[in-house]
């Protein structure tokens, strides 16, 4: 591993340390939602803020023993990595001598592959034919038989889970799904786990328990508290909403289940030890490899491949240890749970024949509003049928028992928002436990049940292996893409509402640079006043209650019906609302925290919002707009521009302002240095410039958690470097006016010769006509195919069709993207960066190179802007098709934490099915 690898490993892990002491930190100061009967008075909230500026003082001081500590290693590697310490120039990348400094349990994936036991998830795609005959009563799966006597030895010990899935938003807004259903299934909670300790309810959403919990009195909490504490209700993982695990980044996914756990643990004191995960559309290990980290040791997953399911249950696999695909060893294992049939409702989880396990869903009773779709209801259950009825039930539990290697068995009784209703509490628990009644006193049926928790049916599931000897097996790998049935593969999720998905990214960034220098800014007051009280003028209350809502709504965000882009109209603009104002209200904690830091004088300081010292230069007019630049304006006096990087690294990072002027200095604040600049045209249309804005470039170096000061200042006529431009159309040549830029066209020969950039790193060529990259050189001299095409999925004409969900093209498979004239293409040339952009009328195309070092000039930077508004059942896709001799084999990110490889099982998985999601 190379050295920088390694310390940017060790710094990011020093980083990861420091975030999470800190949202520990930032959490003693939560003083809104404490159980106190009114608002926290003032000095409690400064008591709370001056011990969080103690403990920030303990962390600064823990940062820099940290850095200390980075630094000697990366001296030390240093000192590896010069001629004297390698022992020779050939020494093999692959050898144990540079495979020392590997932390313990990361090796190659190779390695592990060719050398550990346990079940490849690469492996297990290879074996499957991916078809669906028909089961019989288990549709998707096979027959079930057995003898009758295999429990008489140690009988089938049976735990129903009572449970309600309550989205935070789908077809009905957040806080609509609440008033018309949550609220009602946790006060019925109350009083029916009450009447009966042998009841048991688990329940996952804190979004919506938190909100239920600020509406109930003391004495209703005192509740809540006693069943927690007597095993009744069970928390399950804890996160803030049940998150999708393909779209969300790791950060997001993090920052919901720490936003969770510490919301039980301020007001119930308890830490969740299983993970429940029902409805997320495909599984991913980052998630696990969290669940794991925040003290979890149990999951259960329910949305996987049909055929993964059904080759699992054959191998009695369904329960395994979930291991990360670059761990060796056994750190990162959870125990797993896979429910094996097609949904998790109450028809498809006693057993294999929903039609027999529908008749035992009491909510469904006769003169309901649910009913069974097989035609067969359910009946109360009296002594005359309880025998039949219990037998019955007894061989779909029996069935189900097989699939697995214990003879412990968990039977989830729940589905979307149910026991709304008081009748259904009733219903279900009276009835299932006369048929418990009844096994207790038939012993010769060899079954133990009971209503249970998910920590229950799993302390019973490791009893009875350890008891036993037996030992799960270990998978590594992920469960993408899912498949519910036939060839409904669901990728179109990938994609759905990708402005939302950029807009849930803009929050995240948001969120921790604001959090990151509100904390500074929090330390810095604490060193400026020796008596360790806050600024009075200073809303630090105000603020954390900004940064604890944005938190939320980032947290609600990562909900599975929500940044996948699968909810309704209107609760998409529900969500696209909070993240708007949630972003809106952290850009005043970043502004109002900036300003305290650069004031030399504190006295100076106001929060008067009406009055800001400090502007963004983006704004944000609502939540379905894109962001606009903000037009500086220039003159003698300078305009001061302040730069923040939250991250704990050295940063050179291109910044591009809009200012009114063609000609622009750029100085350090600090230094008085010069520093060079780009003036480009902002184009209003393809080939209109603006004569009113102009934008203006330049490389910023940033140390590491600072803010940097510029001055911009309006510069002499000619004295900035321009970029020159080349436009373009083919057989049609645009006219286009420019008083400020050169401008040129394409003639003669060059008409038909490819398009070309260059820095010291790269060089591309693009098409004359289109624009679009045809080829590249590397450094090293290598020329590599690697060409852009736009192609229009159209969708099925009859059946189901793409959606939100489902990716279902259409049977002439994807047609190359035309339109009626040629695209315009226009050639940017200038110091800092080149580009070459294509105007299509759905999209225009940009690839840039910039003229820089490190990772930005060594990459080519690709943007689309899209609009295909006018358009109805298509869907506009980029393809880069290259000449890397891969072998069908290629790697996609997991949520931006981990790189998976994967093959492309072609002739066997349907097209829509090899659709992955790369990370954003």
């Amino acid at each position: 591993m190379k050295r920088g690898r390694v310390v940017a490993v060790l710094v990011g892990g020093v980083f990861c340390l420091a975030v999470m002491s800190l949202y520990r930190m930032l959490e003693l100061m939560q003083g809104v939602e404490r159980d106190r009967g009114g608002g926290t008075p003032v000095g409690q909230v400064e008591e709370d803020l001056s011990r969080l500026q103690l403990k920030i003082d303990r962390l600064e001081r823990l940062l820099v023993d940290n850095n200390r500590l980075v630094a000697r290693l990366r001296d030390s590697l240093l000192v590896r990595e010069s001629p004297e310490g390698r022992g020779g120039a050939n020494i093999s990348s692959d050898s144990a001598h540079n495979r020392v400094g590997l932390p313990p349990g990361c090796l190659k994936v190779k390695e592990i592959k060719d050398g550990a036991d346990g079940v490849q998830l690469l492996d297990v795609y290879d074996l499957l034919p991916f078809d669906n005959p028909d089961g019989g009563a288990w549709k998707q799966g096979f027959q079930i038989s057995y003898r009758g006597d295999e429990w008489a030895e140690q009988p089938l010990e049976l735990f129903l889970v009572p449970h309600s899935h309550n989205d935070p938003g789908w077809l009905k807004t957040f806080d609509g799904y609440y008033q018309d259903q949550t609220r009602h299934i946790l006060d019925n909670m109350l009083v029916k786990l009450g009447e009966d300790n042998r009841r048991k309810m688990i329940w996952a959403e804190i979004s919506y328990f938190s909100k239920w919990w600020s509406d109930i009195d003391d004495q209703k909490k005192a509740l809540v508290r006693r069943l927690v504490e007597t095993g009744q209700l069970e928390l399950v993982t804890g996160g803030w909403v049940m998150a999708d695990e393909a779209n969300s980044h790791y950060f997001a996914l993090l920052d919901q289940l720490m936003e969770g756990h510490q919301w039980l643990q301020t007001h119930l004191g308890v830490k969740p030890s299983s993970g429940w995960a029902i409805d997320p559309f495909g599984h991913s290990p980052s998630m696990t490899y969290l669940l794991k980290g925040a003290g979890l040791s149990n999951m259960l997953i329910q949305r996987v491949h049909y055929s993964v399911k059904k080759h699992f249950a054959r191998q009695q696999t369904l329960e395994f240890l979930w291991r990360q695909s670059w761990d060796s060893s056994s750190r990162s294992d959870i125990t797993c749970h896979m429910m094996p049939f097609y949904s998790y409702d109450v028809p498809h989880t006693c057993g294999p024949n929903p039609s027999v396990c529908c008749q035992f869903d009491f909510h469904r009773l006769p003169g309901g509003r649910v009913f069974c779709p097989w035609r067969i209801p359910p009946q109360p259950i009296t002594e005359q049928n309880i025998k039949e009825r219990a037998l019955l039930l007894l061989d779909q539990y029996r069935q189900k028992s097989r699939l697995f290697r214990s003879p412990v068995l968990l039977v989830p009784l729940g589905d979307d928002f149910r026991y709304v209703e008081s009748k259904e509490w009733d219903a279900q628990f009276s009835n299932y436990q006369k048929l418990f009644d009844y096994f207790d006193q038939h012993p010769e049926l060899h079954i133990k049940a009971r209503f249970g928790t998910l920590s229950d049916y799993f302390a019973a599931l490791h009893r009875r292996l350890d008891a036993a000897g037996t030992t799960l097996p270990t998978l590594r790998g992920d469960f993408f893409t899912y498949a519910d049935r036939d060839d409904h593969y669901w990728s179109g999720y990938f994609t759905s509402r990708p402005f939302y998905k950029r807009l849930d990214r803009t929050l995240e960034s948001t969120l921790r640079a604001t959090e990151i220098l509100y904390t500074l800014t929090l330390a810095d007051i604490r060193r400026f006043h020796d008596d360790s009280r806050l600024v009075e003028g200073f809303p630090a209350r105000e603020h954390y209650q900004r940064l604890t809502e944005g938190r939320r709504s980032l947290g609600l965000f990562q909900h599975h019906d929500a940044v996948t882009g699968t909810a309704r109209d209107p609760v998409v603009i529900d969500y696209g609302t909070r993240l708007f104002r949630a972003i809106l209200n952290l850009r005043q904690v970043l502004l109002s925290s900036a300003h305290w830091l650069l004031l030399l004088d504190k006295s100076q300081y106001h929060k008067d919002q009406s009055k800001p010292f400090l502007q963004m230069d983006e704004v944000i007019s609502a939540q379905d707009a894109l962001p606009q630049k903000t037009t500086l304006t220039l003159d003698d006096e300078p305009r001061s521009l302040i730069v923040f990087n939250p991250t704990e690294q050295l940063r050179a990072t291109v910044i591009n302002l809009v200012v009114d002027s063609p000609d622009a200095r750029v100085v350090d604040a600090e230094t008085g240095r010069p520093i060079a600049a780009q003036m480009s045209a902002v184009w209003v249309e393809p080939s209109k410039v603006s004569a009113e804005a102009f934008q203006l470039t330049f490389v910023a170096e940033l140390p590491p958690l600072s803010l940097t000061v510029y001055h911009v200042i309006k510069a002499p006529d000619g004295s900035t470097p321009r970029a020159r431009y080349i436009i373009h159309r083919h057989g049609n040549p645009p006219t286009v006016h420019s008083e400020h830029f050169q401008v040129s066209q394409l003639e003669g020969t060059d008409v038909s010769t490819p398009l070309s950039l260059s820095n010291k790193h790269l060089q591309i060529w693009s098409s004359p006509e289109t624009g679009l990259l045809q080829k590249l050189r590397l450094q090293s001299g290598l020329v590599r195919q690697v060409q852009v095409q736009f192609l229009w999925y159209g969708t099925r004409t009859s059946g189901d069709r793409s959606g939100a969900y489902l990716f279902l093209p259409g049977g002439e498979g994807p047609q190359v993207y035309s339109s009626s004239e040629p695209p315009l293409v226009r050639v940017t040339r200038g110091p800092i960066f080149s580009d070459i952009t294509s105007c299509f009328p759905h999209f225009t195309h940009t690839v840039r190179l910039y003229h820089l070092d490190g990772h930005a000039g060594k990459s080519i930077e690709i943007s689309n802007t899209v609009d295909i508004r006018s358009e109805t059942n298509r869907e506009l896709v980029m393809r880069l098709i290259s000449d890397v001799a891969s072998s069908n084999r290629f790697y996609t990110d997991l949520n931006g934490f981990q790189l998976i490889g994967r093959w492309q099982l072609i002739g066997r998985w349907q097209l829509i099915g090899r659709w992955q999601l790369i990370g954003y």
